[in-house]
């Protein structure tokens, strides 16, 4: 908006931002904020006029800084622990954007594909995976699992290059 001169192009932008706000699901959006809330990666300060104003804690701020989802990697350590992280999804059709870009983030996190929708990793990746299904608000859809055996495990160690 601040980068338009033209009054009806203001309006425009206005009115689809009141539209946009009608269409999210609150009972959604309140639990999100209770979450971030009890995560203590925010906190939360009242105002005179009774709503709240959230703001990132110090911890907040640091994972915030911490991820950049396209850089963010998964730390190889000198001994693998034999725990296979497997991530399986089922991300509905409607939100096939998304499905794609988890799919994306996992392999450029060097997950190994599995299946389509079922990716493996050896080692330790659990702030890495919560930060993704946070940024893309996909907890529904998204299961998490270690093994300590998968019945390929000779091709997946070749694959990690894993001892």
């Amino acid at each position: 908006m601040g980068l338009t001169a033209s009054p009806s192009k203001s309006l425009f932008v206005l009115k689809n931002i009141i539209k946009e706000w009608r269409e999210i699901n609150k009972d959604t959006l309140n639990r999100s904020i209770r979450n971030l809330y009890k995560s203590k990666l925010v906190s939360t300060e009242s105002n005179k006029d009774g709503t709240l104003t959230l703001f990132l804690t110090k911890e907040g701020k640091r994972l915030a800084l911490a991820y950049n989802i396209d850089e963010m990697k998964i730390q190889k350590s000198n001994k693998w622990d034999g725990h296979w992280r497997i991530i399986m999804f089922d991300i509905p059709e409607r939100l096939k954007k998304i499905r794609e870009s988890v799919r994306y983030h996992l392999k450029n996190l060097e997950f190994y594909e599995f299946q389509k929708s079922v990716f493996v990793h050896p080692y330790e990746c659990e702030e890495q995976i919560e930060y993704l299904i946070e940024f893309y608000n996909v907890r529904r859809y998204i299961r998490v699992a270690m093994a300590n055996k998968i019945d390929n495990e000779l091709h997946l160690k070749k694959y990690f290059q894993l001892n």
